[in-house]
């Protein structure tokens, strides 16, 4: 997996140019960023002893685009109800937190590591990565982390993560101030 970190930032970029997020509050942000994440906290199925490959282990049903779309829903409805479910509106944040959880698996499965990411759970157990892995994979374990693999993964993510999306943030600032 890439970092909490990396998930963030593109989270942020893909923020700065959704189209009902001009002037968003810190909830905005706040929501996407953790749906940028939440699909990581599978790992707690190594705790109750739940097998990687299992569609309830790591990159399993969390990753799924189902996920995707359900977490999105969820957010969507429980953050902002002051728009009519099923509005324009409403339907622009459930999409732009589906997406924002979607990409976590997206981005899991450009890693250089792991099993594959459930993409089709629940109605497939299948793991799957796209053809193209420049990512360092982080450690699961955050005192790995803290060391030579995790300097080398945020070197990784700086360029295949970082870069991009600090370009696409840089250019939708010059984009509205030109609008």
């Amino acid at each position: 997996m890439p970092s909490f970190f990396g998930h963030g930032i593109v989270a942020i970029a893909l923020g700065s140019w959704w189209p009902v997020s001009p002037q968003q509050k810190i909830k905005f942000w706040l929501l996407a960023i953790i749906c940028a994440g939440i699909p990581d906290l599978d790992v707690i199925a190594f705790k109750f002893g739940i097998p990687y490959s299992h569609m309830l282990g790591h990159r399993g049903i969390s990753h799924s685009i189902f996920f995707g779309l359900f977490f999105g829903i969820l957010v969507a409805l429980l953050f902002y109800r002051s728009y009519k479910i099923g509005s324009r509106q409403w339907w622009g944040y459930a999409s732009f937190f589906a997406t924002c959880t979607v990409l976590h698996g997206v981005f899991d499965a450009m890693t250089n590591g792991g099993r594959g990411i459930a993409f089709f759970a629940p109605f497939s157990a299948e793991r799957h990565f796209l053809p193209w892995r420049p990512i360092q994979v982080s450690p699961i374990h955050i005192d790995q982390f803290f060391g030579e693999w995790g300097m080398r993964v945020i070197e990784s993510e700086f360029y295949w993560m970082g870069i991009p999306s600090l370009v696409m943030i840089m250019a939708a600032v010059i984009w509205r101030a030109i609008k």
